[in-house]
């Protein structure tokens, strides 16, 4: 997975597990970024294609993938996807941004 972000565009995305319904629409718009693992839950890759499965574990968006992470967002029943801005630390897509 390609990590082009620049620091003033960088976005991370991480997976609340414990609201994960395990539906995998995240996994079918980005599976570059996500994937479901044998527990059938939803976790986020790092740059090497691990899955990060501790709590809260984030992983940089490539900004070329941005939209369809976003769309992953808004489209889990589970609303357990938080993407953030690296910057300021703002969520711009999820359960805790401002303006869905």
């Amino acid at each position: 997975m390609s990590q082009q972000t620049s620091g003033e565009q960088a976005f991370e995305v991480w997976i609340d597990h414990e609201l994960c319904t395990g539906d995998g629409i995240c996994a079918q718009y980005a599976p570059e970024v996500f994937e479901l693992d044998v527990d059938g839950i939803a976790y986020v890759k790092d740059e090497d294609d691990e899955l990060l499965q501790e709590p809260r574990a984030a992983t940089r968006i490539p900004l070329e993938l941005l939209p369809d992470v976003a769309d992953s967002a808004k489209e889990c029943p589970g609303e357990c996807i938080h993407v953030r801005r690296v910057a300021d630390d703002v969520e711009v897509w999820g359960p805790e941004a401002e303006s869905a």
